[in-house]
């Protein structure tokens, strides 16, 4: 197994995860808030795609599927910077705004998926070295910002994973 391979097989699992999040959901609890405060599942799901979306199009060099493809278009979320937005710094009422069927969540993944897999198949272990933001100490290279990536989606498909069971059962998560 390559290092790409891994790599796949890691974004690969995404979908999976987050199907089983979609699967025969409520709309109602889709887009719920846990409190004022908190995250919907439909935030959650589109936020993690956003952020996939943005960031292997970036390295890959190459347009976001969200505008290529249409998606921001098929959205039409009621955001200032709808066209650009991640959900990075939204506030109570962005995450509110976002309000999107399980369909529509679950055809952008699988587009960007695609696209990441493709992109996938074209690297060499090398190129996982290429450094591809020096902002940071030290300068992030191509196979720290994909495992990144890869983390966050991860980590946002459990919560929303965690987040239906508890809004399914219609009461606040105990301590």
């Amino acid at each position: 197994m390559t290092p790409a391979d891994l790599l796949a097989d890691a974004f690969g699992r995404i979908p999976d995860t987050v199907d089983g999040v979609l699967a025969g959901i409520d709309e109602d609890v889709l887009v719920r808030l846990p409190d004022p405060e908190g995250n919907s599942i439909a935030w959650l799901v589109w936020h993690l795609i956003r952020v996939q979306d943005d960031h292997v199009s970036e390295v890959a060099g190459r347009e976001q599927a969200w505008t290529a493809d249409g998606w921001a278009d098929r959205f039409a979320l009621p955001l200032a910077d709808a066209a650009t937005a991640t959900g990075y710094g939204h506030g109570p009422a962005e995450v509110a705004a976002v309000r999107p069927g399980a369909d529509l969540l679950r055809g952008y993944l699988a587009a960007v998926n695609e696209r990441t897999q493709q992109f996938l198949r074209t690297l060499t272990p090398e190129d996982l070295d290429r450094v591809v933001d020096v902002r940071w100490d030290p300068p992030v290279t191509l196979g720290v910002r994909l495992v990144s990536v890869v983390d966050d989606a991860a980590q946002h498909a459990g919560q929303a994973a965690l987040l239906r069971g508890v809004l399914e059962r219609g009461r606040p998560a105990q301590s």
